[in-house]
Order: C-alpha cells, then structure tokens, then sequence
C-alpha cells in the first residue's frame, strides 16, 4: 500500500532515515480496490494488505476493505499488515471487514529488539494481544540470524508464538538490504531458518506457516525447502508494476512471488492449492 514508515528498523530499506530519499507512493481505496479485482480473477479469497507503518493509509484501508468485501459477496478473508495502532484503530478495522493481521514480533529479546527496531517489544506485545482480544486471526513472525541474536534467543520466539496463542508465525532469514546500517553484514543462514519452521511445525500441528520469499532470494530453491519443512502457506504478489520496484522490502533486487511460481511449488511438493481456513469458523479469519 505505501513504501513510507514511521519506524526506523536497521534491516530494511524503507526505515524512516531512508524516506526522504525513497520514491515514495501511496495507494489509495480506488487502486487497492483494482488490486482486488485481480486477485479475484486470479480464483484467490484472501487479499493481503501490507505497507509500511504510517497513519497515513488507515483512512484509504478503512474505505477499500467494506468495498473487497462487497466485490467477493462477503466471501474474502481481509489481511492487513501495517505495524502496530492503537487498540481503538484496530477495533474500526474490524468492524469494517478486516478479519486477520500479521504483525511480527521479529525477535523476542527486548535488548535486541529495541536494538534494531528502536521501538519497545512490550508495545508490540501489546498490540499483538488487542489484536487477539479483538478477534482477529493473528500471525507473528521472526527474523533469524540477526546480527546480535542468540539461540537461546530463536527458542524463545518459538515458544512465544504458543505463549500469544497466534495462529499464523512466519521465519524469514536475515537478509542483508542495501542503504541499511546492516548492509555488510552476512546473510542468514537459510537452514537454521528451515530447521527454526520444522520446530514451529511439529510444536504447533495447526499453525499457519508460510514459506516466504526471503527463502527464495536467500537461496534458489529455499521456498520449495520451506514447504518440505513444514510450511503451509504461500503468498503471490499482485502488486501494480509501477509500485513493486518501490517497495524496498529487501532493497529494489528481490524475488518476486508469482502465480506460476506458486502453482509450481505447489505441485512439485506433491501438495493441493485451497482457499482460506477461516471463511467458514465463527469467527472470520485468514490464511492463504
């Protein structure tokens, strides 16, 4: 949705020190809405919303997520990922049709996580647990092979996914990006990263897991091993042309999700492609 954000992490390119220099954009209700369109022509029912952390966007969200649910006929799961709010922001994007959130808590050391992200990880914690309080299906996720983190520190993760009682957790290994203060340091090992995703998988039988692209520009192959390893999820990018190059997630050279690439995966693993988990529980939610 936007490449602007508040926060200042040392590992992404879209930190707040790098805005002013960024080609910055905004999308509003109307192009998230034509984003949908595709996605539901494409046979998908969960749309992800994702952006960098600014109030800016919750107006356009706010408008865009009643008109997705009107285009699917009320059958679409509504993902958002756009940092921490306060709880009462939460609560009127929940009433406007949003049904799941990611927010990731990247590492469970406070040290480290004040660290890197220059934010407190009890505020994370906080908005994570109104989240839950909420409603929401709630997904959390960390980054291994931080520079600084510890073993101990990665057990730690792993058990705070069943502490919170999320249902989605991701493992993403620590990438590198350029125009960060952690440019030069060494990539993540995508093993301890496979090997982090199997010990989610046999703990939490029933958590959502995503093999996520970071697998895949970190090593050729690596979503494929994810998949191998436990996970169960796979997101397909359908942003616009003119925006993908702007969303500096790992800096401009990043791997790109596609259907194809998905579909591939997919089959190669001996695996079947459904809808959302969540449309038929009580209470709504997501998954893809």
């Amino acid at each position: 949705m936007t490449n602007v954000c508040r926060v200042n992490c040392d590992y992404c390119p879209m930190r707040r020190d790098n805005t002013r220099g960024n080609d910055r954009y905004f999308m509003s209700a109307d192009e998230i809405l034509e984003r949908a369109v595709r996605i539901k022509d494409a046979g998908i029912d969960i749309i992800l919303l994702q952006g960098g952390e600014t109030p800016r966007e919750l107006a356009a969200v706010e408008e865009a997520v009643p008109r997705i649910k009107e285009l699917f006929g009320g059958r679409a799961e509504v993902l958002l990922n756009l940092g921490n709010m306060r709880k009462d922001q939460y609560a009127r994007l929940r009433e406007a049709g949003a049904t799941s959130y990611i927010l990731k808590h990247e590492t469970s050391d406070p040290r480290l996580h004040r660290e890197l992200r220059h934010e407190s990880l009890d505020e994370r914690l906080r908005c994570l647990r109104d989240l839950l309080d909420l409603g929401y299906k709630v997904g959390t996720g960390l980054i291994s092979d931080l520079p600084g983190q510890s073993l101990d520190s990665v057990v730690d993760d792993i058990e705070l996914a069943g502490e919170l009682g999320v249902h989605m957790c991701s493992v993403s290994p620590f990438v590198p990006a350029p125009d960060t203060p952690l440019q030069l340091r060494l990539p993540g090992s995508v093993d301890l990263a496979l090997n982090v995703l199997a010990c989610l998988r046999i703990s939490y039988p029933e958590l959502l897991i995503p093999s996520v692209s970071a697998l895949e520009k970190t090593s050729t192959g690596g979503q494929s091993r994810g998949l191998a390893a436990g996970a169960n999820v796979m997101t397909v990018n359908f942003t616009g042309d003119s925006d993908r190059h702007r969303y500096l997630i790992y800096g401009k050279d990043r791997f790109v999700v596609k259907m194809q690439h998905v579909q591939e995966l997919v089959r190669a693993a001996g695996l079947e492609v459904r809808g959302s988990v969540f449309l038929d529980d009580a209470v709504p939610a997501a998954s893809r």
